[in-house]
């Protein structure tokens, strides 16, 4: 009895250490900006910021920000949501801050991505993307 009994604490011990450990995810990212540094390896140049990503309050990525040595924006990218959670659009910026690309997105009932389409700023489909999932047998 008393071996039963250690053995039960020992496994709510684990499970409770396991979940206190795992904030990961959408929950750890609401509200949050991410910013990422880069330094040359030449050991002379200063860091800059290279890449910012942000969260909203739902955590879903909502804007991406990528930027050169001089600070100035190269590209940006916003995604925009459907009622499924799962992002329906992005459109991405380049560095005049114009839209260059529009993309769309399908899912299958599964939630995975079945289609993404690819359009001009002018509205014109310029090419379509299928994704295939292949489970391997290991």
């Amino acid at each position: 009895m008393k071996k039963n009994w250690i053995i039960t604490l020992i496994l709510i011990l684990a499970v409770s250490f396991a979940a206190a450990q795992t904030t990961t995810g959408k929950d750890s990212k609401k509200n949050l900006t991410i910013k990422e540094w880069k330094k040359p390896a030449d050991g002379k140049s200063a860091r800059f910021l290279d890449h910012v990503t942000k969260y909203n309050s739902k955590g879903q990525k909502v804007e991406e920000i990528e930027y050169d040595s001089k600070g100035t924006v190269t590209n940006r990218v916003v995604y925009e949501y459907g009622s499924n959670g799962k992002v329906s659009r992005q459109i991405i910026y380049g560095a005049n801050n114009k839209v260059y690309r529009i993309r769309k997105y399908e899912y299958n009932t599964d939630g995975t991505k079945h289609k993404q389409y690819n359009y001009a700023p002018n509205g014109k489909l310029l090419s379509t993307k299928e994704f295939e999932y292949i489970q391997s047998s290991k």
